[in-house]
C-alpha cells in the first residue's frame, strides 16, 4: 500500500495530539493516510502497553486512516542508530510516503526531539540503495526518499514555517485525542482508575492544547490551526496556494 502521507511519532497519542487535525484535512482531499508509532509508549505513568494499542486502534478508526502500525522501539531509551534506523527505514520503503510528519525537533519530552531527528535522517538514508533491508518475505526492498518532512509543533512552542487550518476536523481531532482515556482526562476512566496523574491527565493539559490550535489558528484567521515545521526552505510555483 503506497501512502501520500504518513505520520510517524514516539508515542501512541502524539499524532493525535499535534497533528491529527491535518491528517483528517488531507483524507478529506482523497489522500492516503498512515500513522507509525515508534513505541509502545510502556514507559508511561498510566495505562498499559495492551490498553495503548487497542486506544490507538480506536483513534485511527475515528480519523480514518488507512493504516496504523507499531516500530515496537523500546520505549525513552532508544537511540538514533543503524538499528533504530533500519527499523524506520523498512517501513518507510513499505509504504513509500511522499510527505512525512514527525515530532517536534524539540520538545518537553526527550523522546520527541531525539524521535524527530531519528525520522528525518531515516527518511534520508531511506533513499540510499546500498542501506539494505527487506520485506517480510525476505525479498529486498527498494529505496525510497519522502519528499518532504514536516515537523509538528507539541508542547514548547516553536514558531512554525506554515499553519494547517483545522478548523473543520477539531471535534474530531478532540475524539481522537480522548480515545486515549488512560491518557487524558476522561472521567469515566478517572473514577475506575487508581493509577497517579499525570502532565497530560488533568483537564488543564486539554484546556492547554485547544488553546494552542487557537493561537496557530489565530495566526492565520482562523479558529483552529496545527503548525508545522521544515529543515527545508519551502517553495512553490504558485502563489494561489495561499490564500
Amino acid at each position: 500500500m503506497k501512502l501520500d502521507i504518513l505520520a510517524i511519532a514516539a508515542h501512541p497519542d502524539d499524532v493525535e495530539l499535534s497533528c491529527s487535525g491535518t491528517l483528517m484535512a488531507q483524507i478529506a482531499l482523497g489522500k492516503k493516510v498512515g500513522i507509525l508509532d515508534l513505541t509502545h509508549g510502556e514507559l508511561g505513568t498510566r495505562g498499559t502497553p495492551a490498553l495503548r494499542l487497542l486506544e490507538a486502534e480506536a483513534a485511527a478508526k475515528i480519523m480514518g486512516v488507512s493504516v496504523r502500525e507499531n516500530a515496537g522501539i523500546p520505549d525513552g531509551f532508544f537511540q538514533n542508530n543503524e538499528d533504530t534506523q533500519k527499523i524506520l527505514i523498512h517501513y518507510l520503503r513499505k509504504y513509500q510516503p511522499d510527505i512525512v510528519l514527525a515530532n517536534a525537533v524539540d520538545d518537553r519530552h526527550p523522546d520527541h526531539g531525539r524521535g524527530a531527528q531519528l525520522i528525518h535522517e531515516s527518511c534520508f538514508y531511506s533513499g540510499l540503495r546500498r542501506v539494505e533491508t527487506f520485506d517480510a518475505d525476505g525479498s529486498p526492498q527498494k529505496e525510497w526518499r519522502p519528499r518532504q518532512v514536516f515537523h509538528a509543533i507539541q508542547d514548547k512552542y516553536i514558531n512554525p514555517d506554515f499553519v494547517v487550518d483545522i478548523t473543520p476536523y477539531w471535534e474530531k481531532k478532540k475524539e481522537a485525542m480522548l480515545a486515549f482515556q488512560s491518557q487524558f482526562f476522561v472521567p469515566s476512566y478517572q473514577t475506575q482508575s487508581d493509577e497517579p496523574q499525570s502532565y497530560i491527565s488533568s483537564p488543564e493539559f486539554l484546556d492547554f492544547i485547544k488553546a494552542r490550535a487557537e493561537e496557530m489558528g489565530h495566526a492565520i484567521g482562523v479558529k483552529y490551526g496545527e503548525g508545522f515545521t521544515s529543515k527545508r526552505r519551502l517553495g512553490v510555483t504558485d502563489i494561489s496556494v495561499f490564500i
